[in-house]
Order: C-alpha cells, then sequence, then structure tokens
C-alpha cells in the first residue's frame, strides 16, 4: 500500500505546455529586473557609504527610476519598493545633515 496521498499529474496539453513556456519567460524577466534593482541600489549605498553626496544625489534619480520600473513590471510589491526609496532618501538625508553640521 503506498504512503501518502497520491500525487496529481497534470496534463501535458497544448494549453499546459504553454503556461510552463510563459511561466519560465516571466520568470527570467523578473529577476533580471530585481537583480537590476538589487544592483542599482547597491552601488547607491556604497556611495553613500563612502560619504560622497553628489555621487549618491547622481544615483537617487537612477535608482529610483531602476524601482520604479521594477513597480512598473510587476517585478516588485509596490510597498516593498517604496521601502527601498524610503530608506535610501532618509540616508542621503542624513548625509546632507551631518555634512551641513
Amino acid at each position: 500500500m503506498a504512503q501518502g496521498t497520491p500525487r496529481k499529474v497534470k496534463k501535458r496539453s497544448k494549453s499546459v505546455l504553454k503556461n510552463i513556456r510563459k511561466s519560465a519567460a516571466r520568470t527570467d524577466i523578473n529577476r533580471a529586473s530585481r537583480t537590476r534593482v538589487h544592483s542599482a541600489v547597491k552601488e547607491m549605498r556604497a556611495a553613500l557609504e563612502s560619504g560622497n553626496i553628489e555621487q549618491a544625489a547622481k544615483l537617487q534619480q537612477q535608482t529610483f527610476s531602476t524601482v520604479d520600473r521594477a513597480i512598473r513590471k510587476k517585478a516588485l510589491k509596490k510597498n516593498t519598493a517604496n521601502r527601498y526609496k524610503s530608506r535610501l532618501a532618509l540616508a542621503l538625508n542624513a548625509l546632507r545633515a551631518k555634512k551641513q553640521a
């Protein structure tokens, strides 16, 4: 007697195979988009860590644009992306305040 519940296997119909292909393509696109976001955020964090306000200010617009593009393409959830942007903006503002003081 077999143990556990039987595993349901999908039929290999044309629509199922097409959905598998679509899912794989979307996964690749979303992964590339998220990688772009993480690279941009990492680059801006490095500029903030080094204390380079000018470079961080330049990167802010590019980074936020990349994050917003990921939201539009549904690679990132809106709240997650906005949290990234908020934390980066706070860090940049804190660095500016520290330099002024």
